[in-house]
C-alpha cells in the first residue's frame, strides 16, 4: 500500500510543485507566526490557487480560536485541518464541527505515556499525528519542525483505530527504518527537506517522498 507522505511547511508554488512531481500526497501550510514556515492569511490565498489538485491541502494551526479558523478556512480552504497546540478532545471534535472539515490532532511523544494519552482524542478526531515533543533544552522551541526524532518503537503496538502519520525528525536517510520500526502507514517531513528553516529544497523532497514510498 503507498503511503501517505506530508510535506510541511511549503511557501511558494515551486516547491508545492516539487512535492506534487515527487509523489507527495499531502501538503502542510503553517499558521503559526513563531514558526519560520508560516504563511499568511493572503499568501495562503495565493498559495491555494497553485496548489495541484493531487496534493491534500493541510492547514496547520496552535490553539486557534474560531475567528482565525474560519479566516484560515476562507483563505485556503483547506482538506484537513491539523490542531498542532494543547487542544483538548472536546476542542478538537468542535474544530472539526465548526468548520465542517477532518481534523488531525498532533501528539507531542517523548515516551509510552503520551502515546496511551492519544487514544483519549479517538472518536473526537479523524487522525492522529505522532510527533516529537518539543526538547526542553532549546529555548523557544516550535511546538514541530524541531528537526528532533523520539523512540519510534513506542509506537510498535499502536492500534490504528484511526488513521495515523509519523513525524518528529525524518528525513530521506531514516524515514524508511522510521516506518519499519513504528509501522506507521504515513510519513510528514519539514525540516528534514529544507537548507536551513523554512527553506525548502527539491531535490530533497524528491529523496524524501522515495525513500519513503519505497520502504
Amino acid at each position: 500500500m503507498t503511503p501517505e507522505i506530508k510535506i510541511c511547511g511549503l511557501k511558494d508554488g515551486a516547491m508545492l510543485a516539487a512535492a506534487a512531481n515527487a509523489g507527495a500526497t499531502m501538503a502542510g501550510f503553517v499558521f503559526y507566526p513563531r514558526s519560520p514556515r508560516s504563511v499568511t492569511l493572503e499568501a495562503a490565498a495565493a498559495l491555494a490557487t497553485v496548489t495541484p489538485p493531487s496534493l491534500c491541502k493541510v492547514a496547520l494551526v496552535v490553539d486557534p480560536d474560531d475567528r482565525q479558523l474560519r479566516d484560515i478556512a476562507d483563505a485556503l480552504a483547506p482538506d484537513l485541518v491539523q490542531a498542532h497546540g494543547r487542544e483538548s478532545p472536546a476542542r478538537t471534535a468542535a474544530i472539526e464541527d465548526l468548520l465542517g472539515l477532518p481534523v488531525m490532532k498532533a501528539v507531542a511523544v517523548a515516551d509510552s505515556a503520551d502515546i496511551a494519552r492519544a487514544r483519549a482524542y479517538v472518536g473526537h478526531a479523524s487522525r492522529i499525528l505522532f510527533d516529537a515533543k518539543p526538547p526542553k533544552d532549546i529555548a523557544n522551541a516550535l511546538p514541530g519542525g524541531n528537526g528532533v526524532q523520539f523512540d519510534w518503537h513506542l509506537l510498535a503496538n499502536w492500534a490504528a483505530e484511526v488513521p495515523w502519520m509519523l513525524s518528529g525528525g525524518l528525513d530521506s536517510g531514516n524515514v524508511a527504518e522510521a516506518m519499519r520500526i513504528s509501522g506507521a502507514p504515513g510519513v510528514d517531513t519539514s525540516s528534514g527537506v529544507e537548507t536551513r528553516p523554512g527553506v525548502k529544497d527539491a531535490a530533497k523532497i524528491a529523496a524524501f517522498v522515495a525513500a519513503a514510498a519505497a520502504a
